[in-house]
């Protein structure tokens, strides 16, 4: 496909109005939340009803080899999973989504941020530093239940988002650093609202709960900003961040088969069964349909902003499979 010249956008600095947020920062969980995230003192009562983790979203409890081993097994399978999340979690505030936010802070983008834009950036960046400690927290307790001492384990996709943004151009690795934080924040509030509909653990129902309530708002700020910023970008910048946000797209929706493999295994499960587990989360088209279903925010945001008007844009996320034509 060949990339066409684009010519340079007006960078009107009217759009600077257009900034809604106000004070969603008093609203945050860092400051307004009364929960204290510890698990509860009926654990095992509450885990004859409720689960650790959404089973909507872990298809593999349904094979029949893992149904087989009862509830004991797959309690444990959910844990193994809501522990890595929260460890991944972790990891994603501080190294990838603060780091994001750091090239608005600090003047990194090459472009004049407006005051109210930077504040509410700062303020999301404490936002992020919550996130991180609960998540860890909560995630030590649940390790100490069941004893999971291998951790913290290394995402997948945080190693893959490292490679791709250290593959990026120098003068490009600033706009890369915040088109990722763009992706992952747009993708995290949906994932969060889909995990909060089901009956969980009540500490991690309230954890995760607040968690969303926040990411609601970041999700906002990231595509505001988003908007903003793609409004002054020249042609080569924009060739670079379509492609960039496709890869990152993709990236968030791979499955981890080296953690999945390691978790199977530890709760017993045979390896026949893990194999077909595997394969079926791994194939291409899988991981492509969990991509359209949870991408849905991060498109529209780049709908609104005017991303697939130019139809370089739009052919790229058409030929990929993320957008129909």
């Amino acid at each position: 496909m060949t990339a066409p010249i684009i010519a340079p956008v007006d960078r009107p600095l009217s759009w600077a109005l257009r900034f809604t947020l106000g004070d969603w920062n008093t609203r945050a969980s860092v400051r307004t939340s009364e929960h204290d995230y510890l698990l509860p003192p009926d654990l095992e009562q509450q885990l004859e009803t409720r689960h650790w983790f959404p089973p909507g979203f872990l298809d593999y409890l349904n094979h029949p080899a893992i149904k087989a081993l009862g509830p004991t097994v797959i309690h444990r399978l959910s844990a193994n999973h809501l522990v890595y999340f929260l460890d991944y979690t972790t990891v994603l505030e501080h190294r990838i989504v603060n780091r994001s936010v750091e090239t608005i802070i600090h003047g990194e983008l090459k472009v004049n941020i407006p005051p109210r834009m930077k504040t509410a950036a700062l303020q999301l960046y404490t936002d992020e530093g919550y996130h991180a400690l609960f998540s860890n927290s909560l995630a030590e307790q649940i390790a100490g239940v069941y004893g999971i001492n291998l951790r913290p384990v290394m995402p997948q996709r945080i190693t893959r988002l490292n490679t791709l943004l250290d593959r990026a151009p120098e003068q490009h690795r600033a706009l890369a650093w915040f088109l990722v934080g763009f992706v992952s924040e747009t993708i995290i509030a949906r994932e969060l609202l889909d995990i909060c509909r089901d009956d969980l653990v009540s500490s991690v129902q309230a954890m995760l709960r607040d968690h969303l309530s926040d990411e609601a708002l970041h999700s906002r700020y990231f595509s505001e900003v988003f908007h903003y910023l793609w409004l002054t970008l020249n042609s080569r910048q924009r060739i670079f961040a379509a492609r960039l946000l496709l890869d990152s797209i993709r990236i968030f929706f791979e499955a981890d088969e080296r953690w999945l493999r390691e978790s199977l295994h530890s709760a017993g499960i045979g390896e026949t069964a893990v194999t077909q587990v595997l394969g079926e989360l791994t194939s291409p088209q899988a991981a492509l349909q969990r991509a359209r279903s949870g991408a849905g925010a991060t498109l529209q945001a780049l709908k609104k902003a005017g991303f697939f008007d130019l139809p370089y844009n739009r052919q790229l996320f058409i030929k990929a499979g993320l957008i129909d034509g």
